[in-house]
């Protein structure tokens, strides 16, 4: 048995557990959650796919509609989250927010979570950047026995999943996150500084310097955000070679057993 002394966040235990199932040489690891929400007849259904070489992560998609103890708004954000997701990651999950997971140890290896609140966004993204197949399959679930520990509102929840996706962004996608961010303002302010220039020329510009300030300080802004932009992307590389090495550790250890 793993346990933590203190409560460290469901990521961190998240962790905790793969590590210490690599250590025991697990050939698949299954993941679920402890308010017994998820069918645990159907643990075949996800380790068949790993065991037949068919997926390196396969993810339990809950009958979201049919759940009785989701509420219709909750039912909206699951849908709209796994959408949002599947967008991101560019592949087919079904219920992103799904705790009930079957990972090979190729994958478990290479899955490093940086978050606090949560790992099933972030392994997502992650499978998809380190050309892990990623299946879901469909499961059942339990009756509802405790409201979740993880989600003390539904506002709340909403709230941390955004930071969450948020940081996913600027972890796994920087130049894309902040190029997008420093392309915008850096056009705002060729806007407003066309938008001076013509009225330079029609009327001799009186009366439109706050156009000059606002170009001045969106391109300037613009252009900083954009060089951000590089300097994270160097960032990014970097963290992945740290984490293709410890990939290569894991290997490592693995075949010395």
């Amino acid at each position: 048995m793993v346990s933590h002394v203190g409560n460290k966040g469901l990521a961190a235990a998240f962790m905790t557990g793969i590590e210490a199932c690599l250590e025991r040489g697990a050939d698949v690891i299954v993941n679920t959650d402890a308010d017994n929400q998820y069918c645990a007849d159907d643990i075949p259904k996800l380790t068949a796919p790993v065991l037949a070489g068919k997926a390196d992560i396969v993810i339990g998609a809950r009958p979201i509609a049919q759940i009785e103890h989701f509420s219709p708004i909750k039912k909206m954000l699951q849908r709209f989250g796994s959408w949002v997701i599947r967008s991101v990651s560019g592949t087919d999950t079904r219920d992103a927010p799904s705790g009930f997971r079957a990972f090979s140890s190729h994958a478990a290896r290479r899955l490093v979570v940086f978050g606090s609140y949560t790992y099933t966004l972030e392994t997502i993204i992650q499978a998809r950047r380190k050309n892990l197949q990623v299946l879901s399959v469909a499961i059942r679930v339990n009756a509802d026995l405790r409201p979740s520990r993880l989600v003390r509102s539904i506002w709340s929840y909403v709230w941390r999943s955004l930071i969450t996706i948020l940081r996913i962004l600027v972890i796994y996608y920087p130049a894309r996150f902040f190029l997008t961010i420093g392309g915008t303002l850096f056009a705002l302010g060729m806007i407003f500084a066309l938008r001076f220039v013509y009225f330079y020329f029609t009327d001799g510009g009186a009366g439109h310097v706050q156009s000059v300030v606002l170009a001045g300080t969106l391109l300037t802004t613009g252009f900083v955000t954009v060089l951000v932009a590089f300097l994270a992307d160097i960032v990014a590389a970097n963290r992945r070679l740290l984490e293709d090495i410890r990939a290569r550790q894991w290997n490592q250890s693995h075949h010395q057993r």
